[in-house]
């Protein structure tokens, strides 16, 4: 969710910076702060409240120079307060400010660092791990801020995405990024740095999606890379630079009242423009090596986190009913931690938004480590790490996440599953003629099914009147609907706070119906098939106990 925006050149780049937090707000902060080189010292401006106001801020302070960095931060190590706000500082020999960081990510090998600087004399003014970074490669600094940088990235364990500058290097800033995300944008005679494209909308089109381990040199003009190597050395490396049109108006409120609605309501959008293009079931959707990678696969494994891993959920119902392949669905944060049973002719299907996730990269390459080579992502991001790891990909278009909450995102993953399933099943000889043509006229249909739901809000409008005195909620499904009970669940717990869990319905008897009462609502997804009887009498188990039923009985979502 933090937010990165660095620049290096001969004009004032606090608006630059300022500009492209704006443009990654909607991902949600509880703080934010700015830091440049002026008048050969560091300074900075930081803020628990919007960007808008970090932004009279640092007018009224006269912040302003061609060097800096920005932050948009969400709170993990220390609380949501000023002090713990990046940028974060490190001071030299003589006291005064030498070194401001900013980081996404999290530091594993905090602690442990902490006290070993703690011990060489640095004080620490924060909770969080950041900066322990800014004093390590304070602490590694001998007058060269990339060779400092590139020796603090073999110490560091965790995720991370950083954009470092020192006061004794003028127009200079240094990026390095495992893990989280990080892009180098070049201008004409300036050098940008941002966690995502859109931050630098406006500002540049030129773009360079930088590697795993890569660590790059930011001056004015031009630009180094260096990548690690096995040993933890770094070699220097040519990458593309990409034109990426990354829309700024793409993350524009338009008609909606907020971010949320907004990704809700682009979904039948999104749908179509995912589907547009596909005339028939084929192999070729999912790349020129589909054919190849698919023939004699036994089962499928898919490696996902969070929206993305219910999205598998779901597809599992399918995979099995319709294509017949035994499917497993791994956690990927949990996959490479355990022991488990490697198979070659396992498809892994990893599913990422943004192409970016670490957990689901590190699970790929655990499963690729294994033996098992045929992969495919369904992922957002057509230049994302995770479309470069696989073999073949599906390129959802669900366009820019402009909500913390996914919705966009689930939906179009949903399809691309499907049209997996139908694909296999085809390859498979389990999709007849009739049945592919019955489930591309359901799949054409569905963004105006999707529409018809959305005209639904004044009611759902009031059923959460109903629910923002509520602490807790259940939610329940049955069958392939489970999967939607738990994605409806962690999208109230995302954004309301309300803390909500989601059970298979036949489970609500053996633990779940000791909580129902007055005062716990309980949504159930009820679509009319033929597990609707048995749900049935689970909703009556729930009005036994005196509990609210919130049932939602309209299913859209197409079958063989």
């Amino acid at each position: 969710m933090c937010g990165i925006v660095g620049a290096v050149s001969h004009r004032d780049i606090v608006p630059i910076l300022v500009e492209g937090l704006k443009r990654l707000e909607y991902r949600g902060y509880d703080s934010c702060g700015v830091a440049v080189h002026q008048g050969g010292e560091l300074r900075r401006t930081r803020s628990t409240a919007r960007v808008a106001e970090l932004e009279t801020q640092a007018s009224t302070e006269g912040v302003a120079a061609g060097t800096g960095i920005a932050h948009t931060r969400w709170a993990t190590h220390g609380a949501p307060a000023v002090h713990n706000a990046h940028p974060h500082f490190s001071t030299g020999p003589n006291g005064v400010a030498r070194i401001a960081l900013v980081h996404n990510g999290i530091i594993e090998n905090h602690d442990e660092l902490r006290a070993e600087l703690q011990a060489k004399g640095f004080r620490f003014e924060s909770q969080t791990d950041t900066e322990v970074i800014a004093h390590l490669v304070n602490h590694l600094y001998d007058g060269d801020l990339f060779d400092a940088v590139q020796r603090a990235a073999q110490r560091l364990k965790g995720a991370y995405a950083i954009a470092v500058f020192c006061r004794d290097e003028p127009q200079r800033v240094v990026g390095a990024r495992e893990g989280s995300p990080l892009v180098l944008g070049v201008g004409q005679g300036e050098t940008f740095l941002a966690s995502d494209a859109m931050a630098l909308a406006g500002v540049t089109d030129q773009i360079v999606y930088l590697d795993e381990g890569d660590i790059v040199d930011l001056q004015l003009g031009k630009h180094w890379i260096v990548a690690r190597q096995g040993d933890g050395s770094h070699r220097p490396v040519q990458r593309e630079v990409r034109t990426v049109h990354a829309h700024s108006g793409a993350a524009e409120l338009g008609p909606y009242r907020h971010y949320m609605q907004k990704e809700i309501f682009e979904q039948p959008r999104a749908i179509a423009d995912t589907l547009d293009g596909v005339t028939d079931i084929q192999p070729s959707l999912f790349g020129d090596e589909a054919v190849r990678v698919f023939d004699g696969i036994d089962r499928v494994l898919i490696l996902a986190c969070g929206t993305s891993s219910y999205s598998g959920l779901t597809a599992k119902y399918w995979l099995e009913a319709i294509a017949g392949l035994p499917t497993a669905v791994e956690i990927a944060s949990e996959y490479r931690y355990r022991e488990s049973v490697p198979d070659p002719r396992t498809l892994v299907v990893t599913i990422s938004q943004s192409g970016e996730t670490a957990d689901t990269l590190a699970a790929l390459k655990h499963a690729r480590a294994q033996g098992m080579q045929r992969t495919l992502t369904i992922c957002n991001v057509a230049t994302s790490a995770m479309v470069r790891e696989c073999q073949l990909a599906f390129i959802t278009r669900a366009g820019v996440e402009i909500g913390v909450a996914s919705t966009k995102a689930f939906t179009t993953q949903l399809v691309a599953l499907f049209l997996l399933t139908l694909t296999l099943a085809k390859l498979r000889g389990r999709l007849p003629e009739t049945g592919e043509a019955a489930a591309l006229r359901n799949l054409r249909h569905l963004p105006s099914a999707v529409q018809s739901v959305l005209a639904l809000e004044p009611q759902i409008i009031a059923w959460a009147e109903a629910f923002v005195p509520k602490q807790h909620a259940l939610f329940l499904g049955r069958g392939r609907h489970y999967p939607v009970a738990l994605e409806g669940a962690l999208k109230l717990k995302e954004i309301s706070y309300i803390h909500a869990e989601a059970y298979p319905a036949g489970e609500l008897k053996h633990g779940p119906l000791a909580l129902v009462d007055a005062a716990m609502p309980v949504v159930t997804v009820a679509p009319a098939d033929d597990l609707l009887e048995k749900l049935k009498s689970n909703m009556q188990e729930v009005r036994a106990r005196g509990g609210e039923l919130y049932v939602t009985s309209r299913g859209i979502w197409p079958r063989v």
